[in-house]
């Protein structure tokens, strides 16, 4: 089978998406290949397509339990012969598998790479043809990666104890310059062409929010979003619990998941969300890899991450099937603190010593520092993204938070001239909340205890909100007219250059936002290109929707297996007339015609072509 016929036939595609063409021909030539493709990219097709045209098994190594599942069953639906090895399984399953795959049932079989030196596994592996082995979340083989497993590691040892070697393909969503070599060194892979087809992912958009209140600020960015699927990540399993409950007792359809729940739990309520019977899943980051469910319509941060690779893979799992989705993050200042004090702490199996533990907390809080400084940005929001990850970007995308606001320099000399004298009249041994209370006037037991109501500089900015205040302090730090010292509680001191400020008349500009109309974005922020082609096939979309729902339900299988979010759009807007006609929307392969086609297009005549 050639890589065309087996891209239309069993994925229901005429074309590759950009980038994946030259990964396919690539391992089809038996040449090694990382490839560097944004969530939603069509990285699985990189090597599920080539499998498909190969003699023998290909092997995908892959980290979840849950994703290889997700993965297989997908495969498995659009007529692709596939399974998986996990420690899930019972002996006699596992038997069964290895079984049939002795017999080459399987095109595809996925397995955990903590497996990969089983000895039945291994026993298996040598002697049968092995054309192709993919690494699925590649990034875990790399100590600079967010992910790191090191189980990866032991991938290269396992390919030499086989009779030869196949081609090997790494894929990741994620890798900056230097994981991307760290993968290639690690990994042992041969001359590879290193395919970066991109990190942009122009269907989502981005924001920054920095409210007083988190939880309304959800609440209101909920109820825009009624019926829709999403993620809502928090940096602890504490917080998760309570925004949790908190969901909950407004009625909202949402359930949990981190690692101190019992496996059970993270289970169901896994399954729940992927199929549809939960609307919110509140997570730590301990839900992530995962999952592949492609209707995620957004994904909120109710607290920063630590990397921006992190929150970029996070924020990716919306709308991974094309469609606009959006990804916000709540901001707050607690948000830095609750980071440090996580980068600091050391697992009980940490056995590293002093020297490297303490170059990965000076490595992890370089990390925090530019995710801090991507949450305060004026600038382009996925224009930072894309320049942290090695890419040109321009200076605005015109579908982001800061690109939707008009940003004016303002002259902020006389705030500057105040909270300088502050810093001065407090001795300068305080830091910038206090300096803040001080010139708000606050009236709270240290001010007092302190006497710091006494300073003349005491309630002289009594209008301004406090984090603007402390915006205006940090951007006089990194103007180097203020010092702050390095510590769990840094202290504020002047620099030289303050004197300029408080005697010599030099003034001080700062960007503030000015609300201006989204222009050409449609509902959302998302660019009106990306809206569907007739706004009056929504009706027809949740008949689809539904219909996709119950034949899912029927199956014991998540509703995107059946169709994505896209493909129902298509329909929408091609609306086909016939098996033929159907057989051209993009996701329907010949497989799903036969099973599905009729009772789709039953519904589309219903609502007229």
């Amino acid at each position: 089978m050639d890589r065309q016929t087996a891209l239309r036939q069993y994925f229901g595609y005429d074309s590759f998406r950009p980038g994946q063409e030259a990964v396919v021909d690539a391992l089809l030539s038996g040449r090694d290949v990382l490839a560097v493709m944004p969530t939603g990219a069509g990285k699985s097709l990189c090597y599920q397509v080539p499998a498909l045209c190969l003699e023998g098994t290909t092997l995908v190594v892959s980290p979840l339990i849950s994703l290889m599942r997700d993965q297989v069953e997908a495969l498995r639906q659009a007529g692709v012969p596939a399974a998986c090895l996990n420690s899930a399984m019972d002996e006699e399953a596992y038997r069964s598998v290895l079984r049939e795959a002795y017999r080459g049932s399987y095109k595809l079989l996925y397995i955990a790479p903590e497996r990969l030196d089983a000895p039945a596994f291994l026993s298996f592996a040598q002697k049968v043809d092995i054309p192709l082995v993919a690494v699925d979340e590649a990034h875990c083989v790399s100590q600079w990666g967010q992910d790191f497993r090191p189980s990866y590691l032991n991938i290269p040892d396992f390919l030499a104890r086989l009779r030869k070697r196949p081609a090997l393909g790494a894929f990741t969503a994620t890798a900056t310059p230097e994981v991307r070599e760290d993968i290639v060194r690690r990994l042992a892979l041969r001359e590879p062409q290193v395919s970066v087809s991109g990190f942009d992912r122009a269907n989502l958009s981005f924001e920054v929010r920095q409210p007083r209140s988190k939880k309304k600020e959800l609440l209101a960015f909920l109820a825009g979003h009624e019926g829709e699927s999403g993620i809502l990540y928090c940096s602890t399993r504490k917080t998760v619990d309570g925004l949790w409950e908190y969901l909950r007792q407004r009625g909202l359809s949402a359930v949990r998941y981190h690692a101190g729940l019992e496996a059970e739990e993270r289970r169901q309520n896994q399954e729940a969300f992927a199929y549809g019977q939960a609307q919110l899943m509140v997570a730590t980051n301990a839900f992530g890899m995962g999952i592949d469910k492609s209707d995620v319509r957004f994904v909120v941060h109710y607290n920063m991450p630590k990397d921006l690779e992190s929150y970029y893979q996070e924020a990716g799992r919306a709308g991974r099937d094309g469609e606009p989705a959006q990804c916000l993050l709540l901001f707050g200042g607690q948000d830095v603190v609750t980071a440090r004090y996580l980068i600091s702490l050391r697992e009980e199996n940490d056995d590293a010593d002093e020297d490297a533990y303490r170059q990965r907390v000076e490595r992890d809080t370089g990390r925090l520092k530019t995710m801090e400084a991507y949450c305060r940005t004026t600038d382009c929001l996925r224009g930072f993204i894309l320049r942290y990850f090695g890419e040109r970007a321009p200076a605005q995308c015109g579908n982001c938070g800061n690109c939707l606001i008009e940003f004016e320099d303002a002259d902020i000399t006389e705030d500057a001239q105040k909270i300088l004298s502050c810093v001065k009249r407090a001795g300068e041994r305080f830091g910038a909340v206090v300096i803040a209370d001080v010139l708000r006037g606050a009236k709270t037991d240290r001010i007092r205890s302190w006497q710091l109501d006494k300073l003349t500089t005491y309630g002289i900015m009594p209008a301004m909100q406090n984090r603007d205040i402390l915006d205006r302090i940090r951007l006089l730090v990194e103007r180097g007219y203020l010092r702050q010292s390095d510590g769990q509680y840094p202290t504020l001191s002047l620099a030289p250059a303050a004197r300029e400020v408080l005697f010599h008349g030099e003034q001080v500009s700062m960007r503030l936002p000015r609300a201006k109309p989204a222009g050409p974005a449609g509902p959302g922020g998302e660019p009106s290109d990306l809206l569907p082609a007739r706004m009056g096939d929504e009706a027809l979309f949740q008949d689809l929707r539904a219909l996709r729902g119950r034949l899912a339900s029927l199956r014991g299988v998540p509703p995107y297996v059946i169709f994505s979010d896209r493909t129902l759009r298509e329909m929408c807007r091609q609306r086909p007339d016939s098996s033929a006609a159907f057989l051209q929307v993009p996701g329907v392969g010949e497989r799903k015609l036969e099973q599905f086609g009729e009772a789709f297009l039953e519904i589309i005549r219903k609502h007229g072509v």
